[in-house]
């Protein structure tokens, strides 16, 4: 609880310097709105609906590309920690694609799937496809030796190391896969909704910059923190109650 207590002081503070900031008038209210301003714009949108509505069609679309990215990654990573071969022949191709930033792909992910939803569910699923894809391979190729080799003594097939032995040893890396995946479909669909949409978080607060409006484009970037942080405690408290012994995830969260 302490731990917690101490983390509010720094938000409180930089509110405070925001306020003074804006009494003391340093900064144009056009560039810099005050906090009343913000939070009286944060209300009318949330009691209209319209911050909800964005934020429920961004993450319907974080879901959907999260759950593609898990469904092709979390096999594909225990298929190459498994087998070299299957390595040898992937690797290259995964590894080109790797260095391929989503964003730079957005214009020809345009060209061949439009500006509907099928374009941000590709470029959610290529932001988060690599970092479960990564971490599930290394705690996979990193299992202990030593629990591979009794379950050659107790004449264990491949299916059964894997299923009994290389998985259970690689869930701690995959849970904070996970995590990390979860992040970049996050920011990655921001990126996404900012270039080619007509709703979502990201559209609201283009359209609020077209439209001169700051104080909108600072609710979304407030509710584009605070929705993340929520996913990110909700994703550890899940964990937690599912690994009671892994105490790596979250330590190891790499942005």
């Amino acid at each position: 609880m302490r731990t917690w207590k101490n983390g509010f002081f720094l938000p409180f503070l930089l509110i405070f310097i925001w306020y003074v900031i804006s009494e003391l008038q340093l900064f144009s209210p056009y560039l810099l709105p005050s906090p009343a301003v913000t939070a009286a714009t944060a209300t009318e949108l949330i009691h209209s609906g319209l911050l909800w509505q964005h934020l429920l069609i961004s993450l319907q679309r974080v879901a959907g590309g999260f759950l593609c990215s898990v469904v092709i990654a979390l096999p594909l990573g225990i298929l190459c920690g498994r087998s070299n071969t299957f390595q040898t022949y992937c690797w290259p191709v995964l590894e080109f694609l790797r260095h391929v930033p989503p964003l730079a792909a957005i214009p020809l992910i345009i060209l061949w799937f439009g500006i509907d939803e099928g374009s941000k569910l590709v470029i959610i699923f290529l932001a988060s496809f690599f970092p479960l894809f990564l971490n599930t391979y290394s705690g996979v190729k990193n299992c202990d030796r030593k629990l591979l080799e009794v379950g050659r003594s107790l004449h264990f097939t491949a299916w059964q190391q894997a299923r009994l032995i290389q998985l259970p040893a690689a869930l701690p890396a995959i849970a904070v896969g996970l995590q990390l995946s979860l992040g970049y479909s996050w920011r990655a669909l921001i990126g996404a909704e900012l270039i080619a949409a007509s709703s979502g978080i990201g559209y609201m607060i283009l359209d609020a910059e077209q439209m001169s409006r700051p104080d909108v484009v600072l609710v979304g970037l407030f509710a584009i923190g605070i929705v993340g942080s929520l996913i990110d405690w909700l994703f550890l408290t899940l964990t937690d109650k599912m690994l009671p012994w892994n105490t790596e995830t979250g330590d190891n969260y790499v942005a």
